[in-house]
């Protein structure tokens, strides 16, 4: 299957920070962080893998990216209640922000998955208007960086993540998404 948005294997990456990486205590950081974090998920995500690749395939984006941003988003529904993060702005598990969307189907949908895919694959195409000397691959880390925080706040891909959550979303979820690849996604 041919994705369109770019190859998530040649996507270089220094992975989770260490504020990420504490969210399961974890005594490493970087890329070993990510694939922790992912691996902790993959009970949850795979409750979800059928229709992340179905979703992934109609979109003609990598499933292994949805698996890591509803693991970094959500924990794969972990981190959920009743569908809602705890400021009650994020929808679902890949968190559509009800400020700037309206959130569509249940938490845990198809039709959530898709938006949200949607969402992200609109980044990735603000970005490389953006940003046109860019390469296909950052492109896609930029769309990632900006489902984040917006694409306002992706200035240049060398300081890719310095306004986003925990300083290391695009690289912890291409780290991830790396990971979720090598499981079959």
């Amino acid at each position: 299957m041919a994705y369109i948005y770019g190859d998530i294997m040649k996507i270089d990456t220094t992975g989770a920070s260490e504020a990420t990486a504490k969210q399961d205590k974890l005594t490493v950081k970087g890329v070993e962080a990510s694939k922790k974090l992912a691996e902790h998920d993959l009970a949850r995500v795979e409750k979800y893998k059928s229709m992340i690749t179905k979703v992934g395939k109609a979109k003609k984006i990598d499933p292994a990216v949805i698996a890591a941003i509803m693991s970094r988003e959500s924990r794969a529904g972990a981190a959920l209640k009743n569908g809602w993060d705890t400021t009650g702005n994020g929808f679902g598990l890949m968190q559509v922000d009800k400020n700037y969307h309206i959130p569509a189907g249940a938490w845990n949908s198809e039709q959530h998955v898709t938006q949200a895919t949607e969402i992200l694959i609109g980044f990735i195409k603000e970005i490389k208007v953006n940003f046109p000397q860019w390469t296909q691959e950052r492109w896609f880390k930029g769309g990632i960086a900006a489902y984040n925080k917006g694409v306002k706040r992706v200035s240049s891909y060398e300081n890719i993540d310095a306004k986003t959550t925990g300083l290391d979303y695009s690289n912890d979820v291409v780290a991830r998404a790396q990971w979720f690849r090598n499981k079959g996604y």
